[in-house]
């Protein structure tokens, strides 16, 4: 019974670190996928062609390696760019690229990877709202931030909740990609005590992932239960 409770310490432990990695993804990606979202949107061509090409970018190639590339590369380029400085000046020039901190490479690889995703769900929230509601309001004499805040968020909310569930969802279980940079999470410290011939404690952690994803999901159906007043 001691070896089970140590070794749901040592999960518990790589668990807050998947944790961690959710809530600071999940607070920063909601907003900056919104404003994604709209730059995709806006009339000014170039910025949204720019904006759609990053989304195709980041949402056509794998998470994993996008944490490589967010990783190993600033570091890489430290060198080079120290010695192109160095040359152009005449001077010792040092430039250092990259994060001493593995947990915030991970952060700004997810932040950046679920924005993405996010922004084409509020874009398909939005454009799905009919025109005529755009209209109605402009006859009332509301401005664009009122039609937008007042009429349409409340809709767009309704419409996404499902597949922004889905998302946040699969946040939970990409969090154990983390390990692929040496990140303490749950499923490094599981491997690490497989090696010394225990092979639940992998089975194990996947019940702090079903746990926490099922309370998600009863979070997610509360919130859909109570816009059912609204039948838009």
């Amino acid at each position: 019974m001691s070896q089970f409770w140590s070794i749901t310490l040592q999960l518990l432990e790589g668990f807050k670190e998947n944790c961690i990695l959710f809530g600071i993804t999940l607070i920063a990606a909601l907003p900056l996928g919104l404003l994604i979202a709209f730059g995709s949107m806006s009339r000014i061509r170039p910025i949204k062609y720019i904006i759609r090409t990053f989304v195709w970018i980041i949402r056509g190639t794998p998470l994993l390696l996008q944490l490589f590339v967010v990783f190993y590369i600033p570091p890489m380029l430290s060198e080079p760019l120290s010695n192109f400085f160095s040359d152009l000046t005449g001077l010792g020039v040092e430039i250092t690229i990259g994060f001493e901190n593995r947990m915030t490479a991970a952060v700004i690889a997810f932040i950046i990877n679920y924005a993405a995703y996010f922004s084409e769900i509020y874009r398909g929230g939005i454009e799905s709202i009919p025109k005529g509601q755009y209209e109605a309001g402009y006859v009332l004499g509301m401005k664009k931030s009122q039609i937008f805040f007042k009429i349409v968020l409340l809709q767009v909310i309704k419409r996404i909740v499902a597949p922004m569930s889905n998302e946040i969802i699969t946040l939970v279980k990409d969090t154990s990609l983390a390990h692929v940079i040496a990140i303490s999470e749950i499923l490094l410290n599981a491997q690490r005590i497989t090696k010394q011939g225990l092979i639940w404690p992998i089975f194990y952690s996947g019940a702090f992932f079903l746990l926490f994803c099922g309370a998600l999901t009863l979070i997610f159906r509360f919130i859909e239960k109570k816009l059912d007043y609204y039948k838009g």
